[in-house]
């Protein structure tokens, strides 16, 4: 039977090449079965925090035109703005009117985030693992290929799933989530004990997907070193070890085999020639993305597609939860 398989992207900073190769990368490949894919700009969860909204309503067509450049194709994956269909929201509420306080308080992203935004902290942000419940649970999502730092709002989905069916009948799917978990391990390049994040301090941490080649030179040049002079893979080795991930998973050559081919040599020549290869691994999507960027009534069309498809799917489950649960008339 067809699977179908939901996620998302948030469009606020750059998407980096942690972002597509812990997550845009396993959406391609999914694309080879006959699966049902539904691919998500969150532009609702990125309202968290403050965003500009000039800055995000490009960033929203930005994210639209990186899934195609990347490898989303239109024709086999249904791509839209989750604030065009109003039933994550909606759905959203009614989630929050039966999930604890307790299971909220214990995501583990919402305590850090706070922390650092302390009287700040936004409801939303708080709510934010509900409305990504919604969004999953909506289509009766099988699979949920996501970053490992999502896992948990996944398993939150699925006890909301319960909780609901408990109290109405069996309404929602529980879904599976899939990781690439040593894609999602991605650290760094300044501090290879830190996640790559968009929102990293030090944009030399960071290679992101439209970074140009002399930038994406420079960052590598510039990347943190272990003591020694071995360019191998092991726990004490933590910043030669993500190079050589990063190398590897953009490339396809197995981390074997680049310490085979790098034994003997120095630092500087391999930051080259890894340099070198990252940047063709990523000029094509460049240069799709730029091309994209161009014909905006393209991409407008894919989104009123996407989101027309994902209204004809949510709207029969949103009339399903009315019913259970007696709302209307």
């Amino acid at each position: 039977m067809k699977k179908i398989i939901f996620s998302g992207i948030q469009p606020s900073g750059n998407l980096h090449i942690g972002n597509y190769i812990g997550a845009i990368k396993q959406w391609i490949y999914l694309q080879q079965e006959d699966n049902d894919l539904i691919f998500c700009v969150v532009d609702l969860h990125a309202i968290t925090v403050k965003q500009d909204p000039k800055v995000l309503r490009e960033k929203i067509l930005e994210v639209a035109a990186l899934y195609i450049a990347c490898g989303i194709d239109p024709k086999k994956s249904h791509i839209f703005v989750q604030s065009e269909n109003h039933d994550h929201s909606y759905l959203a509420w009614l989630f929050d009117c039966i999930t604890p306080i307790g299971w909220l308080n214990r995501m583990t992203q919402f305590k850090d985030k706070s922390k650092v935004q302390k009287e700040s902290t936004s409801v939303g942000l708080f709510n934010y693992p509900a409305l990504m419940a919604a969004d999953i649970l909506l289509y009766d999502t099988d699979i949920v290929p996501v970053g490992e730092d999502q896992t948990q709002h996944v398993e939150l989905a699925n006890h909301i799933a319960e909780k609901f069916n408990r109290l109405y009948g069996e309404i929602f799917k529980y879904p599976k989530v899939m990781v690439d978990r040593y894609s999602a391990r991605l650290m760094s390049l300044q501090n290879p004990l830190s996640k790559m994040s968009k929102s990293d301090v030090n944009p030399l941490g960071t290679i992101n997907i439209l970074d140009s080649t002399d930038v994406i030179i420079n960052k590598i040049k510039r990347a943190v070193t272990d003591s020694g002079t071995e360019i191998v893979s092991r726990e004490d080795k933590p910043a030669l070890s993500n190079l050589l991930a990063i190398y590897s998973k953009l490339t396809g050559i197995s981390t074997i085999d680049l310490e085979k081919k790098y034994q003997g040599v120095g630092y500087g020549q391999f930051k080259e020639e890894m340099a070198q290869a990252v940047d063709q691994s990523l000029a094509p999507i460049r240069n799709k993305f730029n091309e994209l960027m161009t014909d905006k009534t393209y991409l407008n069309q894919v989104l009123d597609e996407g989101r027309d498809f994902t209204i004809s799917k949510s709207n029969k489950k949103i009339l399903q939860v009315k019913q259970v649960v007696g709302l209307g008339r």
